[in-house]
């Protein structure tokens, strides 16, 4: 039995409910009445071309859900989507790996919605080379499985519940910014990883800024800050989604061991 494709104003109602917006708050950014929107939302009426992107872009919808919307609509997609390995994205790739290279010697890496390896710097291969079930390693290379897989990272982080947690917040609000399918199984599959401790999440201090990521190393306790940076106004589904997550050493014995990493490397 084929799936009946979502009318747009289920698209509208359904985002709408997603950002806690009544029909009166949405009504009044789309500059349109209460009655129009409950007419679009109900299927009474269509929303224009125009209609559908103003709505979307009032919902802060994603580029792929936009698209979707129209397409719902009976409309073409407004926004491009090219594949990450395309050579439209070849500049908007060329940028990224500046940017990871010039973090060295620091790891960097660049992932899809999907949180699935696009592209890294040089800092990150001791890491992955510490990774035991190496079909982890295997296409598409998800970040996140590899972080809490029992096979892969998990056995080294030394806050490993602090980090799961934190993991689990990311993934939770990305799955309600996105509303994807694949996410939501991710999620699912990392929450059922064996091993969860059921120690209480360590609680940090005013001066702390971040939720670090210490891995016990050969003897060494390491730790590293993250952030994540995206493109400011993308107007391609794929470069939308594309993510660089940049870890930063938080203590000097982390900032020795990555200088040393880099010296022996080269």
């Amino acid at each position: 039995m084929k799936n009946t494709p979502p009318e747009p104003g289920t698209i509208i109602r359904e985002w709408r409910k997603k950002r806690r917006m009544s029909q009166l708050d949405l009504a009044l950014e789309a500059e349109i009445s209460q009655r129009h929107l409950s007419f679009l939302e109900s299927g009474r009426s269509r929303p224009s071309r125009n209609m559908a992107l103003v709505i979307s872009e009032r919902l802060d919808m994603p580029l792929r859900q936009r698209n979707r919307l129209l397409t719902a609509a009976g409309f073409a997609p407004h926004f491009a989507e090219q594949p990450i390995d395309s050579e439209p994205m070849k500049p908007a790739l060329d940028a990224v790996q500046l940017v990871l290279s010039a973090h060295l010697p620091s790891p960097a890496i660049a992932v899809d919605r999907h949180w699935n390896l696009v592209l890294g710097n040089d800092a990150i291969m001791p890491f992955l080379d510490l990774v035991a079930d190496k079909s982890l390693l295997d296409e598409p290379m998800n970040v996140l499985r590899i972080s809490l897989h029992p096979g892969g990272l998990a056995p080294l982080i030394a806050n490993l519940d602090e980090w799961r947690a934190h993991l689990l917040d990311r993934l939770a609000r990305l799955n309600d910014q996105y509303a994807d399918a694949t996410l939501r199984d991710l999620e699912d599959e990392l929450r059922n990883y064996p091993g969860r401790s059921t120690k209480p999440l360590q609680r940090h201090g005013a001066h702390d800024i971040a939720v670090p990521l210490k891995l016990s190393l050969g003897g060494l306790s390491l730790s590293f800050i993250s952030t994540i940076t995206v493109f400011g106004t993308p107007l391609d589904v794929t470069l939308s989604e594309l993510a660089i997550e940049t870890f930063f050493p938080a203590d000097d014995t982390t900032r020795a061991f990555l200088a040393g990493s880099a010296t022996a490397a080269a």
